[in-house]
């Protein structure tokens, strides 16, 4: 049997990370497999490019993050030989769907107030030197980008990046949701300080995270926003029909041992 040079050159990179990781060709294959499973299923989230834009060319220099544009749009500052990680203030929100609080069986407590907040301190930010970039995520809007992230509403996520693939620390912040002013966000800011965040250690770290490593973030993503779409009462009927089969199962088991 013959080998061409040219065979042999294209198989040398499989051997070299076959010895670095046995299952690096199964983990590349399954990834593929779930890339182009992905690119059948339609995306459920909105966009409107125009409104995107202007917040972005705006006094506020907000950037909206979808689930196709994310990772660039945090990526586009950093300088290919940085040393010093560019931060991002994310802030992770959303309308009636799912940005509410429960009270006495009453929700309220929306994101209008924080989101009003966050506004103002961006326009502030772009006028001040090494201040933040700041980014917009509704969850109304990005259902699959926020399940992938498995994040809830009413958070400040701070991003500090380095040119990939370094590592990315992400810390995060839970914002009072009928409280939080522009003034309490550049105090933040000004602090210079992660005291009172939460450093995020997750498989879902969009990443560093197992499920990132592996290609599951966003199939997790669509896994979670289907779940949520299923009724109650369908779910109910389902339970419903799971237990008695359970217990008509057991039922027969332990009469067939007691007969036996």
């Amino acid at each position: 049997m013959r080998f061409s040079t040219s065979a042999v050159v294209a198989v040398l990179p499989l051997l070299a990370s076959a010895q670095e990781d046995p299952l690096a060709q199964y983990k590349a294959q399954f990834q593929n497999f779930l890339g182009q499973m992905g690119s059948y299923i339609p995306n459920p989230g909105a966009h409107d490019p125009v409104a995107a834009l202007e917040a972005k060319m705006g006094s506020m220099r907000m950037h909206t993050l979808t689930l196709e544009n994310w990772k660039d749009t945090l990526y586009e500052p950093v300088a290919p030989a940085a040393t010093v990680p560019e931060e991002w203030w994310v802030l992770v929100t959303g309308r009636n769907k799912t940005c509410f609080e429960w009270s006495a069986d009453i929700n309220v407590g929306h994101c209008g107030k924080i989101e009003q907040a966050f506004n103002e301190t961006a326009a502030k930010f772009a006028l001040t030197p090494s201040s933040p970039h700041v980014g917009y995520l509704n969850c109304d809007d990005q259902p699959i980008l926020c399940n992938s992230w498995s994040t809830a509403t009413g958070y400040i996520w701070s991003f500090n990046l380095l040119p990939s693939p370094a590592p990315v620390d992400i810390y995060k912040k839970r914002l009072n949701l009928t409280t939080t002013t522009s003034a309490d966000l550049v105090a933040l800011n000004s602090a210079k300080s992660k005291e009172g965040w939460t450093l995020l250690d997750s498989w879902f770290h969009p990443f560093n995270g197992k499920a990132t490593e592996l290609g599951l973030s966003v199939p997790y993503g669509y896994a979670i926003w289907a779940f949520n779409r299923v009724p109650n009462w369908l779910f109910m009927l389902i339970v419903s029909f799971a237990s008695r089969s359970m217990m008509q199962a057991s039922y027969r088991t332990s009469r067939s041992r007691y007969h036996n």
